[in-house]
């Protein structure tokens, strides 16, 4: 059983990547109905193919404001200063 969000658990459908290349549109067909492939490499975990629902869900979404006060200091004390002297190298 695997559990990828919260409680929820579903069958792992394992297979190697040899298999995995011979029955890709059957993997494809299956991630889409909602039930994930991981495909192994001398049995070890290599990859997954997951929906694109699922991979949506899996991914936090970053926020615009988050990135608020990331670039202090990137342009100088004056950043319109900074910027017209980059407009005049060009002129």
């Amino acid at each position: 059983m695997y559990g990828l969000y919260g409680n929820d658990t579903m069958t792992l459908h394992t297979v190697g990547l040899e298999q995995g290349r011979n029955t890709l549109p059957e993997l494809a067909s299956r991630a889409h109905a909602g039930e994930p492939s991981l495909l192994t490499r001398h049995g070890k975990p290599y990859a997954a193919i997951v929906s694109a629902d699922m991979l949506a869900k899996s991914r936090p979404r970053a926020r615009f404001l988050a990135l608020r006060g990331s670039g202090k200091g990137l342009w100088g004390t004056s950043p319109a200063a900074t910027v017209a002297d980059l407009r005049d190298e060009w002129s």
